[in-house]
């Protein structure tokens, strides 16, 4: 049986919606504050609904691949992808939120499958805070460009 697991994390951004939509939604620019990661569009525009991207997260070549399918396209507001690797599967979000004062709040969501059965359910404790810690990191870095 495959367990899920739902992570969310925000950061408040000192820009309007559409100036934080355009940022994140440059998939080759997400390794400028992404860690650790390359994103690229592999099939269609990486701006609508059935356009394909490629991220690969790691050092060198020691990392792993985690393929995407954008499933909603909701400019200015919102992205869904469908995880669609070998070791990330499950959903994502990226959202953005008008805030007072022309800011900003991008949230950024997932219900992941963990991945090597009961092995990986075990281990997902063990590799949560670490998952969060590179998670928010990167957001902090969104936040800062």
């Amino acid at each position: 049986m495959k367990r899920s697991v739902h992570v969310a994390l925000d950061v408040v951004i000192n820009a309007p919606v559409s100036a934080v939509f355009v940022a994140f939604s440059q998939w080759s620019e997400q390794g400028r504050w992404m860690l650790g990661t390359r994103v690229e569009v592999i099939k269609g525009d990486g701006a609508s609904v059935g356009s394909e991207l490629s991220a690969f997260t790691g050092l060198g070549p020691a990392g792993f691949l985690d393929t995407m399918t954008i499933t909603r396209w909701d400019a200015p507001y919102r992205v869904d992808v469908l995880h669609t690797g070998k070791v990330v599967r499950g959903t994502g979000i990226m959202e953005v939120v008008a805030l007072p004062g022309g800011r900003s709040r991008f949230i950024w969501s997932e219900d992941l499958d963990l991945p090597l059965g009961r092995l990986g359910q075990l281990g997902w404790p063990l590799a949560r805070p670490a998952f969060l810690s590179g998670v928010r990191r990167s957001l902090m870095a969104f936040g800062r460009l």
